[in-house]
């Protein structure tokens, strides 16, 4: 399964990416976290849904130095990257 995800808020230039590839990995997720233009981050995970739904609770959040003021959420159908990046 994979989904989509987008966070907004103070989410960038505060380790949000780096952090996120690293719960992931934890998690055992593969997919990747990457700036937009806007401010936001999109974040695809792919992997088991309980470990996607982990991740989720974990964004509602972030790292600390993040103030997230929400997720967007898209489930998605998609091959699994190997592997979770950032961009």
């Amino acid at each position: 399964m994979c989904r989509q995800l987008k966070g907004n808020g103070r989410v960038q230039g505060v380790f949000f990416r780096a952090s996120t590839r690293d719960v992931a990995a934890a998690l055992n997720l593969t997919g990747h976290a990457i700036n937009l233009q806007d401010g936001a981050v999109d974040v695809l995970a792919c992997g088991a849904a309980d470990a996607i739904n982990q991740l989720l609770e974990w964004l509602r959040h972030g790292p600390p130095m993040a103030t997230v003021a929400s997720v967007e959420e898209i489930v998605v159908s998609c091959a699994s990257p190997d592997r979770f990046t950032t961009g």
